[in-house]
């Protein structure tokens, strides 16, 4: 079990609201939540928009993330990082501090080379000031073993246990997430955690927990702060 539980929430706008000025307004206000909680990670999932519209959220969404951090530390590197969903041009472009990319997506090495060669550039000089952080999707400990090879900051396991929306999925299981994490780089549990379960995970080896629902249905700080005392 890791010393401290490290903490991911995965955004769904389209869960908040049904019409999108107020998706984006609660979503930003959920960011800042989950920053001020001191939640380690905040991915931009928010798959179905342009990217003109990703960018502007993200750029918002970053800078509701430096702001929540300021009286927390007055230290970046200990603050909540910001990753965008598998676009790492609108991640430099927005001054995130990462990707996370799915199973299927470029591997990390070539998102840390598209970072080095346009780093330099006048929308990414905040982020070229250090190397991303890359998180990627993993559904086997095979795919693990990759993430780590290709030198991934940190991988998600999922799904571990059934989900109310995909109940046709498959779950994991605790025995195969368990494997998962016999490997040099931290893996997160994901799918159906809840504070019930959560305790299980960790016991498993996982370190750390990812989810949408557990941080964006409740507050964030009691959330941060049970998950924590585990």
């Amino acid at each position: 079990m890791a010393d401290r539980c490290l903490l991911y929430y995965i955004t769904d706008r389209t869960a908040l609201a049904a019409d999108e000025p107020n998706r984006r307004r609660r979503l930003l206000e959920k960011v800042s939540e989950a920053a001020r909680a001191g939640v380690d990670y905040i991915q931009l999932r928010e798959k179905d928009l342009s990217t003109r519209d990703l960018e502007s959220l993200g750029r918002e969404a970053v800078r509701a993330v430096r702001e929540a951090g300021k009286p927390a530390t007055g230290n970046r590197q200990l603050a909540t990082a910001l990753l965008i969903n598998s676009r790492t041009d609108v991640a430099l472009a927005v001054g995130a501090d990462g990707v996370h990319l799915p199973s299927d997506d470029i591997a990390p090495q070539e998102v840390r080379e598209i970072w080095k060669k346009c780093g330099a550039g006048a929308l990414a000089r905040e982020s070229s000031l250090r190397v991303p952080l890359i998180g990627v999707s993993c559904h086997s400990p095979a795919e693990i073993d990759q993430a780590a090879v290709n030198g991934a900051t940190f991988a998600v396991f999922a799904p571990v246990f059934e989900k109310k929306d995909s109940p046709a999925t498959r779950p994991t299981g605790l025995a195969m997430l368990q494997q998962a994490c016999r490997t040099n780089i931290p893996v997160l549990a994901l799918g159906g955690i809840t504070l019930s379960n959560a305790s299980s995970c960790l016991a498993a080896g996982a370190a750390g927990i990812a989810a949408i629902r557990l941080f964006q249905e409740n507050d964030v700080a009691e959330t941060v702060r049970r998950l924590r005392s585990l």
